[in-house]
């Protein structure tokens, strides 16, 4: 069996997450956390001593913030992402995050109770990037199913 993982990154306008720009943002991340655990699907997130992400980063540019997570399928993520409250804090994304040139998230399966890390997740994120999407590591408009479960009989 197999779960959906993904990542997806933000960079910041303020000059680091304590910036005054930022704090609408930052106020609003338990609540979203919150959104995402109780929502059908999920299984999974990345979190620090913080119960959050905002402390993790495995790119060298300081001003990115992550997000990694691991879902039951596409179908969860995409209500999530697009159906739910998460919604709202979307549509403010430009007034704390600069627009960002390229793909900004990657989504790919990994077994189930197999859960990423910070820099396994920045590799697929690079790998879609410099690749493009394929069956390895993709996105919601070019989505793959997961690897066909085979058992020795």
């Amino acid at each position: 069996m197999y779960h959906l993982a993904q990542i997806n990154i933000a960079q910041m306008k303020g000059k680091d997450i304590d910036d005054p720009i930022m704090k609408d943002f930052v106020d609003n991340i338990d609540r979203i956390n919150q959104l995402a655990e109780g929502s059908p699907g999920f299984v999974w997130r990345l979190k620090d001593e913080e119960d959050n992400a905002l402390s993790i980063n495995p790119f060298p540019d300081n001003s990115l913030l992550i997000n990694v997570s691991v879902w039951e399928d596409v179908t969860s993520l995409q209500q999530y992402v697009y159906q739910s409250m998460h919604v709202e804090i979307m549509k403010r994304k430009r007034e704390w995050f600069h627009h960002f040139n390229g793909f900004y998230y990657a989504l790919w399966w990994i077994k189930a109770g197999a859960f990423p890390s910070a820099q396994q997740a920045a590799e697929k994120l690079k790998q879609l990037q410099a690749n493009g999407p394929s069956q390895e590591v993709f996105t919601f408009k070019e989505a793959y199913p997961p690897p066909a479960i085979t058992e020795n009989l």
